[in-house]
């Protein structure tokens, strides 16, 4: 039965996007990106086009694509239209499907909703996790939230220099799989994010 993949972050520019592009290539998977919130000629679903190059991925159409890099509920408002919930429709496919958030799991859709209320238990989730002051709080903070919504396949990937002290704290008090961790890269190709899918298929396999 095919699995979502939901890859969200701690924060924003944590490395969600590279993420995505590893975890839809290990599993062979489609991509999605529901809300896309500025960079419509340079967007997410742009930068995973090229990352993968010549391999053979299916691109669903975002459910919003809005004109101004900001909160997805405050660049739909300069837009004069309102994001609901409701009118966001996973897409159907006979395969794996990587869903890619925007922000983190509370950022806005509108008064009410958040990004988490696109997540659902039975989704595989991915949080992307980057050392910063405050980068610990964020990742427990992010975890407990998903598992108060009932989400149980959690797993963490760290993203850029490796930092031992935060990456063992967070993997004590977290509770959750560890996927691995992508390294500070001087440059992401094809070949490089295949290398990564090779090296992450197993523990993405078992989240």
């Amino acid at each position: 039965m095919p699995k979502t993949f939901f890859i969200t972050g701690i924060s924003t520019e944590v490395g969600k996007t590279v993420a995505a592009a590893i975890v839809t290539r290990s599993m062979e998977a489609d991509y999605w990106k529901p809300v896309q919130a500025g960079d419509l000629e340079n967007s997410d679903t742009h930068k995973i086009k090229r990352l993968l190059g010549s391999h053979e991925v299916h691109f669903h159409e975002n459910a919003y694509a809005l004109n101004t890099p900001m909160s997805p509920h405050a660049a739909a408002e300069i837009d004069g239209i309102e994001i609901a919930i409701r009118n966001i429709r996973f897409p159907e496919t006979s395969k794996d499907l990587v869903v890619e958030g925007a922000g983190g799991l509370l950022v806005p859709l509108n008064d009410t909703e958040t990004i988490l209320d696109l997540i659902s238990p039975e989704h595989k989730v991915v949080l992307v996790s980057r050392h910063y002051l405050g980068s610990i709080n964020h990742t427990l903070l992010s975890v407990e939230v998903l598992k108060s919504r009932g989400i149980k396949n959690i797993g963490i990937l760290f993203s850029g220099k490796a930092h031992p002290s935060t990456e063992d704290v967070i993997t004590k008090m977290a509770g959750v799989s560890i996927i691995g961790r992508i390294e500070e890269e001087p440059y992401f190709d094809e070949r490089v994010v295949e290398e990564y899918a090779e090296k992450f298929k197993e523990n993405l396999c078992k989240l």
